[in-house]
């Protein structure tokens, strides 16, 4: 490491470049193609940021960047050759030397696993994640609203899946609310999230989550860690490696103060194979990206993109990359002149350096190098050869990196996953209450259709009796009528066989009729006597 910054490597006239501390979060590329040497110049400059007590984190994508926690060896095949070019670059002071690293792994079998949450993630990466169109991902826009508004946590998929399947059974309530929402485009994106669990997605999502500023540690020797995220496996998904990049720089922008141009970087990021962060990008999110890499500065932090090819860079993040070092490209087709002539045309000329000529022309281990000065302005390009590393080039074994993940000093932290209450069981519990509401409704209905079916059958047989004490009270009055009637007709017989005379009674009645008839008859004889003789007195007399 050079007194004044890292130490790039120097020209064949002694023209060293260094890259200044106080411009390292300016950005930087380092591109070439396959072979040329840009893992070695990757590991020259993470180990000298490491040595100058800033924190580092870089992408292994091949497996072989793991060694740079290990010193490098005499025995090494590539001994003679990187001592060498530290003699030829005058390196006086160049020994081997280990670095305190830190291993990572999405899936965790690699290094500590490296998860975040659903809802830190956020819909418009989510988005990009699943390859979700402008519809799908409004109504996934509108699941993240409406998880929010009822206080429910997305943390892992299974809890996305469950406000998928919620927002699909009240699609139209919500369509009313926020806008279209189509049962159609909850299961198009319920398909993206088997597909993402299928390609292992679901091991990143989840508690516990990282915390960005475990990246940002140093060692007790004041050297920054340097975090080395196993990337190999994690290539075969390159959606979710260029997510999780995109990720990290969202992190760091929303996590970190602003700090304006410190005397060196709070922490450098180096992402390998960068054309997959801008691949298939849609425009929202190349401008997020754009505005990430341009405003992350101000919080000290430093990006360098490292890519085969300058061009797979966009002009509006390429244009913000202050620091390059460009290995050889081969023009071998109509793209890579294309390639050639933006990597001449982005450099400061200088006229001893013709770019498009001498870019064909680097060996391994060579480069076009221009760094930003104190001023903030670019050196001119200069032919330069790389400063080699202190530690082993190629990977670690199993046994070593164990060994080194049992001695980190976030052993523990997150290797075991937390599930608590989230989205998935407060909606689960939620259906459930409303599973037994409708339940106890069914068997409260049940039970009211039971007890009037009984009141039912008690009225009618109520109704029944009735009618049968009524048959059987008038049957009653009829034969206390009846009885009544013939007790009345046994007494009036009675009574008239009781006033019935006897035969004496009938001989007497009759002697006295005829006793009767003849005082009668007597007593008027001598009445009409007497009346006959009283009227013919008096006719005589008169």
């Amino acid at each position: 490491m050079a007194d004044d910054g890292i130490f790039i490597g120097a020209s064949e006239a002694g023209v060293r470049q260094v890259l200044n501390l106080r411009r390292a979060n300016r950005h930087g590329l380092i591109a070439g193609a396959t072979g040329t040497g840009k893992t070695v110049t990757l590991q020259g400059i993470a180990e000298q940021f490491s040595r100058a007590g800033v924190p580092v984190f870089v992408s292994d994508v091949k497996g072989d960047l793991a060694g740079i926690a290990m010193a490098g060896s005499p025995a090494s095949p590539m001994h003679a050759t990187l001592a060498a070019r530290a003699a030829e670059i005058g390196m006086i002071d160049w020994a081997y030397a280990d670095n305190p690293v830190v291993y990572w792994d999405l899936f965790g079998r690699q290094g500590h696993p490296v998860r975040t949450t659903v809802s830190e993630m956020g819909p418009l990466l989510l988005a990009r994640l699943m390859g979700l169109n402008a519809v799908q991902e409004g109504v996934l826009a509108i699941a993240f609203r409406v998880a929010d508004e009822d206080g429910l946590l997305l943390l892992d998929l299974a809890d996305l899946q469950a406000m998928l399947a919620h927002i699909a059974e009240n699609a139209a309530e919500l369509t009313t609310r926020y806008g279209n929402v189509t049962r159609q485009s909850v299961g198009a994106i319920q398909r993206q999230l088997l597909q993402l669990e299928s390609q292992g997605g679901d091991a990143f999502f989840g508690e516990p989550a990282l915390d960005i500023r475990d990246f940002i540690a140093v060692d007790e020797q004041g050297r920054g860690h340097v975090n080395v995220l196993a990337a190999d496996v994690l290539m075969a998904s390159p959606k979710l490696y260029a997510t999780f990049l995109l990720w990290l720089l969202s992190e760091l922008f929303e996590t970190l103060p602003e700090v304006g141009d410190p005397d060196k970087p709070v922490i450098v990021f180096f992402f390998d194979e960068a054309h997959l962060l801008f691949d298939e990008a849609p425009p929202a999110l190349m401008d997020k990206v754009e505005q990430v890499v341009r405003l992350v500065r101000s919080k000290g932090v430093g990006v360098y993109f490292i890519t085969q090819n300058p061009i797979d860079v966009p002009e509006d993040v390429a244009g913000q990359l202050g620091n390059r070092v460009q290995h050889a490209l081969r023009a071998f087709t109509p793209r890579d002149q294309k390639a050639i002539r933006a990597a001449a045309e982005t450099f400061r000329a200088n006229p001893g350096v013709d770019v498009a000529t001498v870019i064909g022309e680097l060996k391994v281990g060579e480069a076009l190098v221009s760094m930003l000065q104190a001023d903030g302005a670019p050196t001119p390009v200069e032919r330069t050869l790389i400063a080699p590393p202190g530690s082993r080039l190629g990977p670690v074994t199993a046994k070593e990196r164990a060994l080194l993940i049992s001695l980190s000093p976030f052993a523990g932290k997150y290797d075991e996953r937390v599930n608590r209450e989230s989205a998935e069981e407060l909606l689960a519990a939620k259906a459930g209450d409303a599973k037994a509401a409708t339940m106890k409704a069914a068997a409260d209905a049940e039970a009211a259709k039971v007890a009037a079916a009984q009141a039912k059958r008690a009225a009618e047989q109520a109704a029944s009796d009735a009618r049968l004490q009524a048959v059987a009270d008038r049957a009653a009055a009829r034969a206390e009528e009846a009885q009544a009637k013939a007790e009345a007709r046994a007494r009036i017989a009675a009574e008239r066989a009781a006033a019935r005379p006897t035969m004496m009674d009938k001989m007497v009645q009759s002697a006295a009729r005829s006793a009767a008839s003849s005082v009668g008859r007597q007593v008027a004889g001598r009445l009409g006597a007497q009346l006959f003789r009283g009227l013919l007195g008096g006719l005589f007399k008169g």
